[in-house]
């Protein structure tokens, strides 16, 4: 049976594909989304309110979400094919979900070895969540789409994360409350295994996906991609890689603390918290649908502006909302307009420029910029800070660190940094317009 998608005559993205995009993509931002977000709550609550622990959980899986993309990413390059990443990668994805959940029960004395647990069990869902959405998923779309609708792609691919955020923090948090974190963590792990197989079902292979086999070996194409001979060839892509790369590191210097935050310092259930979150999640979501047509048409620059414009305002009115549900709602929708943007703008940006036999191994090289640095440079950052000026807590007896507002402050001001990728981003495309005129 021919499991390849038939090139579109219309240039747009089939029906059946965008089940696939929706479907498989949703489930794996739900789960990235309970990786980033609830894993640090589950920290406080049951194991130790210790931010270094979560530094330490975020940096060791950034590392191997890396080394996967750029191991899976150039197999899946080397045979033509993606489906089978997703599948194994999925199922998984969603095994060690509940695995990392089952930490709950270990002693707590040494809480190194616990610690040691909590980090292991989430740097191998990471691993196998970056084979499947990352190596497989995301390198598929790649395939399947074109810049001539890159824009709705990059629409849907902001999107997600968001809605995941929505039903991650309303619908999460309420169930945590209800049944704990062990049974929410089965629930999801069981959850993403299942999407996994049945999207396999479902997807095609890019028609004009084919092996590419360096002769040399595996090896030596895995690490051809760092030849700085590659870094000149696409040297645009790789301003946008720095552009991402600034940017979420401001992003992942808050926003993992940002549930901690509403939660142990402003006094909120984990259900009020996820409701504060998601309502206004909900709103910068639909900043998505009017920017497709702008980043269709080429207009990246001024959606960064807008996106970075949005971040440094919200986090303003974050920093300053106290416990003012309007304000705190008014700070969360406006930076998470910043987020939407970012997101749709630059994945548009990167996979029009995304060499065409490489396509698996550049998701590698984007996770090192995407995630690698953002979830080492962020977390340890924002460790320091609340070390320094976080609001003294006791949890379970045991005493620590929550995070303050001047987290938001900071983070604010870092965003503006993200304009020095762009200039160069931008220097380099109108050198490319020259020279083809």
């Amino acid at each position: 049976m021919d499991r390849r998608q038939k090139p579109s005559e219309t240039g747009k993205i089939s029906r059946r594909n965008w089940v696939v995009i929706w479907l498989v993509g949703l489930a794996g931002q739900l789960c990235w989304n309970v990786e980033n977000q609830w894993f640090n709550t589950f920290v406080y609550a049951k194991i130790s309110p210790d931010a270094s622990i979560i530094a330490w959980m975020t940096g060791v899986s950034a590392a191997l979400t890396t080394v996967s993309t750029f191991l899976c990413g150039t197999w899946s390059d080397r045979i033509g094919r993606r489906r089978p990443f997703v599948f194994i990668g999925y199922l998984l994805w969603g095994l060690f979900t509940v695995a990392f959940g089952a930490t709950e029960f270990l002693p707590k004395e040494p809480i190194l070895l616990a610690a040691a647990m909590v980090v292991a069990m989430d740097a191998l869902m990471s691993f196998f969540g970056s084979m499947g959405n990352d190596s497989g998923f995301s390198s598929w779309t790649t395939d399947i789409s074109s810049e001539r609708n890159r824009g709705q792609l990059g629409g849907a691919v902001a999107a997600q994360p968001v809605i995941a955020t929505i039903v991650g923090t309303v619908g999460s948090g309420l169930v945590i409350e209800a049944f704990g974190y062990f049974a929410y963590f089965i629930v999801v792990g069981v959850f993403v295994a299942a999407v996994g197989a049945v999207g396999v079902l479902l997807m095609r292979e890019g028609t004009a996906l084919r092996p590419v086999r360096d002769p040399r070996g595996f090896f030596h194409q895995l690490f051809s991609v760092f030849d700085f001979k590659t870094f000149l060839k696409n040297r645009e892509l790789f301003f946008v890689f720095f552009i991402m790369s600034v940017y979420f590191t401001c992003f992942n210097f808050y926003f993992a603390h940002v549930g901690n935050y509403f939660i142990y310092t402003l006094g909120y259930s984990e259900g009020t918290a996820g409701v504060l979150q998601g309502v206004g999640l909900l709103l910068a979501v639909l900043a998505a649908i009017p920017a497709a047509k702008a980043v269709n048409g080429g207009q990246h620059a001024r959606m960064i502006l807008l996106s970075v414009a949005a971040t440094v305002l919200g986090l303003a009115v974050l920093g300053l909302s106290g416990t003012n549900i309007a304000l705190i709602e008014l700070g969360v929708i406006v930076a998470g307009v910043g987020y939407v943007l970012m997101m749709q703008t630059t994945t548009a940006w990167s996979k029009n420029l995304y060499p065409e036999a490489q396509r698996g191994q550049f998701e590698g090289v984007r996770i090192i910029f995407y995630v690698l640095v953002p979830m080492v440079l962020g977390p340890s950052g924002a460790s320091f800070v609340i070390e320094r000026f976080g609001v003294p807590v006791t949890i379970n007896g045991a005493a620590g660190m929550s995070p303050s507002n001047v987290l938001f402050y900071i983070a604010a001001a870092l965003s503006l940094l993200t304009l020095v990728p762009l200039y160069f981003a931008l220097r380099e495309r109108r050198r490319k317009a020259v020279q083809k005129s």
